[in-house]
């Protein structure tokens, strides 16, 4: 059994890993000690973006016992979008916090306390009951959504152009000074909760199943749900939002992998994830020549299979 996950895993790996290659070396052209360097820049994004969203996505439906849901999906990057439409509209286009780091970090450390005020009140008591929290989270997000759409259309039609760079994910136009500072946020936390993955395979079983094996879910729950803000609001901030790459990734791995426990899931999730970004920006950029959004993309197929699962889910 584990040869034939091994495997697998081996496989995606593989396709990975191909895809950064095509990604990197395809069509050089004269001057590849100054192509090379931005589109390594680029893969890196990617990869940490992927595993981010990866992590992140495998561990939120474990500890909600549910797998549909996703950060994103609960108003996540409504919150960022909310953000960013503030900055324009009290700082005006031309602030400090618009761009580069300021920005990145303002857009953290606010998703940061969004996240940890909505998991408050989701986790905070003994019962955790998931329709609450798919229609605290969408109630949430609409109202941010709706806003963010009230404040675009009384702005300056110049910052709205501007503020629309903000809308959809981008691997073209990260600031490199960023890459150092996401690099570092991820790998620490990454590291951190390594010695903490052990318990995600009895935490699946369930919070009385795990409590009755010896396992503190409520308070393992809180220290996952802090990776999760710091992980999800590292990467929006630093490409944007990508609502359903979650849904779609998380899902194809449960149906692909058929493995139950989480150190053979979030090597799959992330290296698929990694596959889907980079060959997606490939196709992106060679293909469509720019003609669209990558973001646009995954955000309808994972609409349309999010509306699948749900469908699914409700036929059971």
């Amino acid at each position: 059994m584990h040869k034939k996950v091994y495997f697998k895993i081996g496989i995606m790996f593989a396709f990975a890993t191909a895809a950064i290659l095509i990604y990197m070396f395809h069509e050089v052209g004269p001057r590849p000690d100054f192509v090379l360097p931005r589109r390594g820049l680029r893969v890196l994004s990617m990869t940490l973006v992927a595993i981010s969203i990866a992590y992140s996505s495998i561990v939120f439906q474990t500890i909600t016992n549910n797998r549909i849901l996703t950060p994103s999906i609960i108003g996540f990057e409504a919150v960022y979008m909310f953000i960013q439409t503030s900055i324009v509209f009290f700082f005006s286009a031309g602030s400090y916090f618009i761009t580069g780091t300021p920005n990145f970090l303002v857009s953290v450390a606010f998703m940061m306390l969004f996240s940890l005020f909505l998991y408050k009140i989701l986790f905070g008591g003994e019962n955790q009951n998931i329709h609450l929290i798919l229609l605290v989270g969408m109630v949430l997000g609409a109202m941010f959504s709706s806003f963010t759409s009230f404040v675009q259309m009384i702005i300056d039609p110049n910052e709205f152009f501007i503020l629309q760079n903000a809308m959809f994910a981008s691997f073209n136009s990260i600031n490199s000074s960023l890459i150092t500072i996401a690099s570092i946020s991820i790998v620490a936390v990454l590291l951190y909760s390594l010695r903490l993955n052990k318990y995600l395979d009895v935490m699946a079983l369930g919070k009385d199943n795990s409590i009755g094996l010896g396992v503190n879910h409520t308070t393992f729950s809180r220290q996952y749900l802090l990776i999760i803000a710091i992980l999800v609001s590292v990467s929006t901030a630093l490409v944007g939002p990508i609502t359903f790459l979650g849904v779609i990734v998380t899902n194809l791995t449960y149906q692909y992998l058929k493995s139950h426990k989480h150190a053979h899931m979030l090597a799959m999730c992330s290296f698929m994830t990694i596959f889907t970004i980079v060959a997606g920006q490939f196709l992106v950029s060679r293909v469509f020549n720019f003609g669209i959004n990558l973001s646009i993309i995954i955000n309808f197929v994972g609409g349309l299979y999010f509306m699948y699962l749900l469908l699914k889910e409700k036929g059971k």
